[in-house]
């Protein structure tokens, strides 16, 4: 049950829930246990009285100190005095050899990160949409928002050496799915190509920003097919242009301005409004115009069927080198790998799988989530088994299947989501040489 404590209490091992949201602090999550001198200066340094603390969650051992407030360290009752001590048997745990140990440590590393890039999304859409549902009547706030948003994010991504794709769960606001999904990537995009800090901070705002005109038009509008007519295809092109006054509205910087106002132009002057030419397109326009058509290819909002993230990145490279920027397509495709996070996929040994992570700089080996089966006995372990191909040199994928060709049990043990969600995670320099091996 959290209660609150003042900040100059607080102590390593706590379990501590800030308030005011994702934007508000420096720390990749709002709740989290304190793990270091470090995280409390930065704490205190934030001006704030007291914050909510959690006993449960907390460490009793680094709580138990003789500097620190006695309703903090009584999370157990004291026996009474004349009750005799009672010797307690330690049973140790039997050790593990090594192969399973640093398995078993890269394991757990992998679920917190997975916890971790899940609760980073959803705090990044309800940013979204608290921004969203001020727009009309403060859209200087939305604005400030947005650049915030996108500032965090960027701040989170650049702390890292290394940057990977995390797949996600991706419920929720399908608006707001699609604004992080165009962002996480544009900015990776982005950070490979070297643009500076404040290039990638108004690269992330016109991102998270590109389809915000498309608040003023009816649901219907908003994700044409190709059965519609004339008057409603010109409705949906709409969005364009009322973005660019909320833009305004919101004091957006001309580079971001220029992401409502050019993703949907090709560099060959087939898009719209304007059918610009690449030299007259922004870079952070070019680079979202990809990204925001491979989303769509994977999520679509029509009758339309869904690509499989595999299937949609061929489709950029086979149809695409006309329309888009070529340098920004290619570092897409080797950022993203031929088999992006969310692809299922048949290994080289016959299993099947779905890639749930790709390291941005080396994704020709991504994480893979295996349907393991017992080949001695033909059954299937009861949960899939994670594997890092990067680590395992003898082992790679065969080739991506759509879903309708993935035996059933294989897809019910995957449970491939209905939505292909993205977030990025800091990727350790040097990984462990896991013993994965089937």
């Amino acid at each position: 049950m959290a209660s609150t404590i003042a900040v100059e209490d607080l102590r390593v091992g706590m379990y501590i829930q800030l308030d005011g949201g994702w934007l508000s602090h420096p720390f990749p999550l709002s709740n989290f246990r304190i793990a270091g001198p470090d995280q409390l200066r930065t704490l205190r340094g934030l001006g704030l009285a007291r914050v909510r603390w959690l006993p449960e969650k907390s460490d009793p051992a680094a709580l138990a100190t003789d500097d620190a407030p006695p309703a903090q360290v009584a999370l157990q009752p004291a026996p009474p005095e004349d009750t005799p001590a009672v010797p307690q048997i330690v049973v140790p745990e039997p050790a593990l050899p090594d192969a399973q140990r640093v398995q078993a440590e890269w394991l757990a590393a992998q679920r917190v990160s997975q916890q971790r890039c899940e609760a980073q999304y959803s705090e990044a859409s309800a940013e979204w949409l608290s921004a969203m549902e001020r727009l009309a009547a403060r859209p200087q706030d939305t604005g400030a928002t947005s650049r915030a948003l996108a500032q965090a994010m960027l701040g989170k991504m650049l702390d890292a050496d290394d940057v990977g794709i995390r797949l996600v769960s991706g419920g929720g606001d399908r608006a707001a799915a699609h604004a992080l999904n165009v962002t996480v990537i544009s900015l990776l995009i982005g950070r490979t190509l070297g643009l500076d800090a404040q290039e990638l901070a108004d690269l992330g705002t016109g991102a998270l920003l590109h389809d915000v005109g498309k608040q003023d038009l009816a649901e219907r509008h908003r994700h044409p097919d190709d059965g519609c007519s004339s008057l409603e295809q010109a409705a949906y092109r709409d969005h364009v242009a009322k973005g660019v006054l909320h833009g305004r509205r919101m004091l957006l910087s001309p580079i971001a301005l220029s992401v409502l106002a050019q993703h949907h132009e090709h560099v060959d002057g087939s898009g719209f409004p304007l059918q610009l030419t690449g030299d007259r397109q922004s870079m952070a326009a070019r680079i979202v115009a990809i990204v925001d058509q491979y989303d769509k290819l994977c999520n679509p909002c029509s009758r339309t069927p869904a690509l499989t993230p595999h299937q949609a990145v061929a489709m950029l490279f086979a149809q695409g080198r006309q329309r888009y920027d070529t340098t920004v397509l290619n570092t897409f495709i080797r950022m993203m790998g031929v088999y992006p996070a969310g692809s299922l996929v048949q290994l080289t040994d016959d299993r099947y799988g779905m890639v749930v992570g790709v390291n941005s700089s080396r994704p020709l080996k991504p994480r893979v989530l295996v349907h393991d089966v017992d080949i001695s006995h033909g059954t299937a372990r009861p949960e899939a088994q994670l594997l890092d191909l990067e680590c395992l040199p003898d082992l790679g994928i065969r080739r991506s299947l759509p879903a309708s060709k993935v035996p059933a049990a294989a897809l019910q043990t995957l449970d491939p989501r209905p939505r292909v969600a993205y977030y990025f995670e800091p990727i350790a320099r040097e990984q462990p040489a896991q013993a994965m091996a089937a």
